[in-house]
């Protein structure tokens, strides 16, 4: 079949079609096209605990330097190759900028979230819209609860971490589980994770580098997943604690080795760039003291079979 929009193609007990040309089925694969948010509207918000503490702090927030640091991310993406699209800017989502977390893209089309905050559930409506203007069929859209991209986490083709906060967190476990649900009817194997809201997002303490390769912070990462990961010989990058704090952990496999990593993630970087991998580290240094990494900043539209 031709990729064309369609506002729900999930196929009810499994066998949905895989996509001709969109679509992701890891974490890992070659990147071809990425989806941004724009950062024309940026600002910190109260949304987590590192967004309150800069907050709290008074550090200062630069509009104009967080919109050039994104301009520089752009130019990151270009220069790997990698095609980049916008979602459309509205002065109403501050926090459009996180594009990870309205949308989930699948083999078989788009997953549109249920956000958590209610000041940032309109971009799940934008969402669609991109989706539409692309031509990518949406999958179908979560309804048990609420529920963000960056606890979707293809781990590799037909595995998936899902995490899940509780009521007090932004993806909530009826959600986690009708998504299980959904893939296991599509033949995956689905691990669930219940993690500390402390940490927001599963993304920010488990990311994968490449084939049989992940970033971990093992201090905070559960010990189940750790081992879980390990049954299926994927080796484990550790990262420290403090850096997962500052969204070092928070990066994206480009695909043949190379990663995109925030500037301060240092650690990280030497440990990976010591195994051969190559590092693309733009400095996202006034982005991320909101909440947000470049892992939480973009969504894979098109990667290559991994």
């Amino acid at each position: 079949m031709t990729d064309e929009f369609s506002l729900k193609v999930r196929v009810e007990g499994g066998g949905t079609p895989a996509l001709t040309h969109w679509g992701a089925d890891c974490e890992y694969g070659v990147l071809k096209d990425v989806l941004l948010g724009p950062a024309d509207h940026y600002q910190w918000l109260q949304t987590s605990s590192l967004s309150k503490k800069s907050i709290r702090r008074e550090i200062p927030f630069d509009a104009s330097v967080a919109r050039a640091q994104h301009a520089e991310m752009v130019s990151a993406y270009e220069s790997a190759d990698v095609q980049v699209h916008l979602h459309e800017a509205d002065p109403e989502l501050r926090y459009h900028i996180f594009a990870r977390d309205s949308s989930v893209m699948t083999p078989y089309g788009a997953v549109i979230t249920n956000m958590a905050n209610w000041w940032r559930r309109g971009e799940n409506f934008r969402a669609i819209e991109t989706y539409a203007k692309l031509g990518i069929p949406i999958y179908d859209y979560v309804t048990a609860g609420t529920f963000e991209g960056g606890d979707f986490n293809i781990i590799e083709p037909n595995t998936v971490l899902i995490g899940w906060e509780g009521d007090e967190g932004r993806s909530q476990q009826g959600a986690a589980v009708q998504l299980k649900r959904w893939f296991e009817a599509e033949g995956w194997e689905v691990m669930l994770a219940d993690i500390d809201p402390f940490y927001v997002h599963i993304d920010l303490m488990v990311v994968m580098l490449a084939p049989k390769l992940a970033a971990v912070c093992l201090e905070c990462t559960d010990v189940q997943v750790v081992d879980w990961l390990k049954s299926k010989q994927i080796d484990i990058v550790s990262v420290p604690f403090k850096e997962t704090l500052d969204l070092g952990c928070n990066v994206v496999a480009l695909g043949n080795d190379r990663v995109l990593l925030p500037q301060n993630s240092t650690v990280l970087k030497e440990k990976i760039k010591a195994l051969g991998l190559t590092v693309f580290d733009p400095d996202v240094s006034m982005i991320t003291p909101g909440g947000g990494g470049v892992h939480c900043m973009c969504q894979a539209l098109r990667r290559l079979p991994g």
